[in-house]
Parts: structure tokens; sequence; C-alpha cells
């Protein structure tokens, strides 16, 4: 009888300890699956923020790309007809860096930049502002539409005629640029006729 009452409780706590044991293993299991369920709700997470922040970006794009077009453009001449000198010098630095081909440098030219450039450097305070249009004026001088465009307004007498910056040599160096632009196609026009 001993026997039979020893039997279930050893047979309890061999089941109690195995239990243990499988539970043991179990957990192990267990919290093997959670770490990698984790990871892989980290990775997922990690591409849905990917993804908002690739579709926010293009959406961002979108919306400012138009901007980089003709309304730049139009925008910066604008900026040039201000009367504060600040204005004046961002609308030609934004001219400056925009002038980057012909098709640009020519819408430049229709929309009246170069008039309005030359109506900066007249009436220019500082060497800042001087340099900054001098620097728009040597962008489009790349291009022969807008060099026709500065010889047509007269501008070699007016480029000519500013002053020689101690402070500034950019000036200097946009100044003869330009001058030198000039005087290739007053030259070329001299030998055409």
């Amino acid at each position: 009888m001993w026997l039979l009452r020893r039997v279930p409780a050893l047979s309890l706590r061999y089941a109690l300890s195995q239990g243990k044991a499988l539970n043991t293993q179990t957990r192990a299991l267990s919290s093997v699956s959670k770490d990698d369920l984790e990871e892989d709700v980290d990775r997922k997470t990690a591409w849905l923020l990917k993804a908002f922040a690739g579709a926010t970006a293009v959406y961002v794009g979108c919306q400012f790309l138009p901007l980089m077009g003709e309304s730049m453009i139009q925008q910066s001449v604008a900026l040039l007809r201000v009367k504060d000198p600040l204005f004046k010098r961002m609308g030609a630095s934004r001219l400056s860096r925009i002038a980057i081909d012909d098709e640009r440098r020519r819408k430049i030219v229709e929309m009246g930049g170069v008039t309005q450039l030359i109506n900066m450097l007249e009436t220019a305070p500082d060497d800042r502002t001087r340099r900054e249009a001098m620097k728009a004026l040597a962008s489009l001088s790349q291009s022969d539409v807008a060099i026709n465009a500065l010889h047509q307004a007269e501008a070699h007498s007016i480029i000519k005629s500013i002053t020689e910056s101690a402070t500034d040599e950019d000036i200097l160096k946009y100044k003869s640029s330009v001058l030198n632009r000039l005087q290739k196609i007053d030259a070329e026009k001299v030998a055409q006729i």
C-alpha cells in the first residue's frame, strides 16, 4: 500500500519536475518566438516609417518643384524691383544660381531681369548689393541672348563706371568678366560690318 501511495507521489513529483522542464523549454521557445516577433514588428515598423518619409518627401518635392521653374524666375526678378537692398540682393543671388543654362538665361532676359540688374547696379548703396548684381550679370553674360540684351541696354558704360572697390575683389572679378564678354561681342559686330 505504501508503494501505491508512494508511486503516485513519485509520479506526481516526476511529472511536476518534467513539467517544469517542459515549462522552461516552452518559456524558452515562447521567448525566442517573442523576440522573433518583436524583430519582425520592428522591421515592419521601420519599413513603414521609411515609406512614410519617402511619401512625404515626394509630396513636398511636388509642391515646391514648380517654384524652381518659371515662377522662381518671376519671383526673383520681382525681388529686384523692391526698394530694400536686402531683397534686391536676394533676388540677384537667386538669379545667379538659376542662370545655369541658356534656356533659363533667356527666360530671365525676357522677364526683364537684365534691365532690373542694371538699375540695381546704378542705384546700389553698398558693395554687397553691387557684388550680387555683378555676380548675376556675370552668370547671365555666358549667354549670347543676355549679352545682346546688356549691349542694347548700354550696360557697358554703367558697368565700367562702377568704382573699383578696395573692400570687395569679387566685384572686380565679375566686372572684368562681363566687360570682356561685352568687348568680344563689340569686336564681333565690328568684324561683321
